[in-house]
């Protein structure tokens, strides 16, 4: 990995340090929606994965390959089909949930083909974004929702108790749970009230292969 990797994978974003910090050393990693590959990148170099990244956008795709990620271009609203089950450590889906076209299909595939999912998506149940309907009658735009309605490719927003319940009833564990601020206040937050103070929330889960859990 030359230099520039270095300097370009220290200075990604929070919830992408967070999820770095999740993921155990030597580990096999799908990052799925992978952007610019700026969290494979650092975890091919800090912790020694392996790394894929799934991309559908030819720009981030050339910055991937200019970092020396591994990356293949695909969509992923068409499935993990070439993927065998249980082939990654963990598969990663960094703020991208909200963007395809069937939430609960990627998800599936995801666990199918991973043994530990990680996911981050912005809560739309936040206090600012309540406030910018409640008070202002449009649709909110914050930091971790930064598109006016009609540009935005969020198509399925979602809320914290709306994953959480997701999970519940798809048989998925709840592993972590991490919950983030705001623009006023970033860093992790306490565990109190997230689905109304939380911007963004990170959850690492698994399946329940148990039928008594």
């Amino acid at each position: 990995m030359n230099p520039r990797v270095k300097r370009i994978s220290d200075r990604i974003r929070l919830d992408l340090k967070i999820i770095a910090d999740l993921i155990q050393p030597h580990s096999r990693i799908l990052d799925l929606g992978c952007g610019q590959g700026e969290l494979l990148a650092k975890l091919m170099e800090n912790k020694q994965c392996r790394g894929q990244g799934i991309e559908i956008d030819d720009q981030n795709i050339c910055a991937c390959v200019e970092k020396g990620v591994p990356v293949i271009h695909a969509d992923l609203d068409e499935g993990l089909h070439d993927y065998p089950d249980r082939s990654f450590d963990y598969v990663i889906l960094s703020r991208t949930l909200q963007v395809v076209k069937r939430p609960d299909f990627i998800l599936k595939e995801m666990l199918r083909v991973g043994k530990i999912g990680v996911v981050s998506f912005p809560n739309f149940s936040a206090l600012s974004v309540r406030a910018q309907l409640f008070f202002k009658g449009r649709m909110p735009v914050t930091r971790n929702l930064p598109y006016e309605w009609f540009g935005t490719p969020n198509i399925h927003l979602l809320t914290i108790k709306d994953f959480k319940m997701f999970c519940k009833n798809e048989k998925m564990r709840i592993r972590k749970q991490i919950n983030l601020g705001s623009e006023r206040r970033q860093g992790v937050l306490p565990d109190f009230m997230p689905n109304l103070f939380a911007h963004l929330a990170i959850f690492k889960i698994e399946m329940k292969h148990d039928e008594n859990e």
